[in-house]
């Protein structure tokens, strides 16, 4: 049997940047069009899982392909961070999140041949040191957070403002590498 093509569900450049760290150039790239909004009384990590569900289904799959979506959402405690879309809601949320822990939700969806959809979820601890108003404006004012879930970017300047992380880094930005490379193999995708 001939190794499965891989279409990515994600319109996410980081996505594609951190499959080819490992190695993995999509066949085929399709941004699932679905509703992010959470269900009221979602939690976090239901709401991460349904996600990566839904965007991985959305996409039509041929024969020998397999699909691969991703979702990662920040929560701090119960709550559903969303993304940072204007300057005045990642002011809001960096300030929330100042010298304040919080958790950064990856949840994985494979949708093999067979259409059987394989599932892994990744929970990473991130806590940034207490933010002042300035590091606050900077990072606003480079605009590199903006459009992220918790209006920042852990590969980039934000990685300077935070103190700690338990979890997988890869994750945070937007695919845990160990756990999608295990979910391939799983699926006859060939790795070295």
């Amino acid at each position: 049997m001939t190794a499965p093509s891989l279409v990515l569900a994600s319109s996410s450049p980081r996505r594609r940047d951190l499959l080819a760290r490992i190695g993995v150039a999509p066949a085929r790239i399709a941004s699932p069009d679905i509703d992010e909004t959470p269900l009221k009384g979602e939690l976090p990590r239901a709401y991460a899982l349904r996600l990566a569900q839904a965007k991985a289904a959305a996409v039509t799959r041929g024969p020998d392909e397999i699909v691969l979506a991703g979702d990662t959402t920040v929560a701090l405690g119960r709550r559903i961070l969303p993304p940072a879309d204007d300057e005045m809601v990642q002011r809001k949320l960096l300030g929330l999140l100042s010298g304040r822990r919080h958790s950064c939700i990856s949840a994985i969806c494979l949708i093999d041949r067979a259409g059987l959809a394989r599932t892994r979820m990744v929970e990473t601890v991130v806590a940034f040191k207490r933010l002042s108003d300035q590091e606050i404006d900077a990072y606003v004012a480079s605009g590199e957070g903006l459009g992220k879930a918790g209006g920042y970017a852990i590969q980039g300047r934000a990685e300077a403002l935070i103190r700690f992380v338990s979890g997988s880094h890869s994750g945070v930005i937007g695919l845990p590498l160990f756990e999608t490379r295990a979910l391939l193999l799983s699926a006859g995708y060939p790795l070295g």
